[in-house]
């Protein structure tokens, strides 16, 4: 089941906080909550999780949003998207040693947003959550330890891979297949299939990959999967059937 990302909003002036808010959850993101403080913000996170942090620079209490940033990136990794308005050199040098994924200037417009977050998701979620050694993805699928994030509809979403039930080659593109819904992937089966942790997936047949924990039944020739048969090739039964002895 394909999930959205969900993005946290530190945000002080409570009417732009709640328009970006409603601009996100059209554009078809999940909202993981909206808070005035910094403080209150990382309270949240103690018990809650984030994919992308949206955070005011000038927050008020008794931590800024530079603050704030700096301590999310020390304790959660979470890549920030800074909010700022009439920022001076003092504040912006200051922020930039957070490292912040993307600035935004106030007042700004929804495709500036949009970007922003688009940008952030593409290109960093990979060193949040996995080895920072490894290269930044050149695609728009981003395969994690425990999730995929991939482009569909004009923005990300993320995919456990718990729930995938399979993959099939469809030309240059490849397609996931989960309990309820499909993804349609512009990677081949080829490049897909290196880049997915093998504990969890095994090639079967040219055109297909499967995830061994959703398997229900095997046959000589196909290997059932919620109801789908999922042909099994000669070349490929051998490796299949020792790796699924081992799990």
């Amino acid at each position: 089941m394909g999930e959205q990302i969900k993005i946290l909003i530190v945000e002080d002036e409570m009417l732009i906080a709640a328009n970006i808010s409603l601009q996100l959850q059209n554009l078809g993101y999940e909202i993981g909550g909206v808070f005035p403080r910094g403080e209150e913000a990382l309270a949240h996170l103690k018990e809650h999780s984030a994919d992308i942090v949206l955070l005011d620079i000038q927050l008020k209490g008794d931590l800024d949003g530079i603050e704030t940033a700096a301590k999310i990136k020390e304790l959660y990794k979470l890549p920030i998207i800074f909010l700022t308005a009439n920022t001076d050199d003092a504040h912006f040098n200051r922020a930039k040693e957070t490292h912040p994924h993307a600035f935004i200037s106030k007042p700004f417009k929804k495709l500036d947003l949009q970007h922003a977050i688009e940008l952030t998701a593409e290109n960093s979620l990979r060193d949040i959550y996995a080895d920072p050694s490894l290269p930044k993805p050149a695609s728009s699928t981003i395969v994690l330890e425990d999730r995929i994030f991939v482009r569909h509809h004009e923005k990300m979403v993320k995919i456990i891979i718990k729930d995938i039930q399979y993959i099939e080659a469809e030309r240059n593109y490849s397609r996931i297949y989960c309990c309820d819904k499909s993804f349609l992937l512009v990677v081949t089966l080829k490049d897909l299939d290196k880049k997915l942790p093998q504990e969890h997936f095994i090639r079967i047949h040219r055109s297909y990959v499967i995830n061994l924990s959703q398997v229900d039944e095997v046959a000589n020739t196909h290997v059932v999967i919620a109801k789908k048969a999922v042909p099994l090739s000669k070349s490929y039964r051998k490796n299949f059937m020792e790796r699924l002895q081992t799990i």
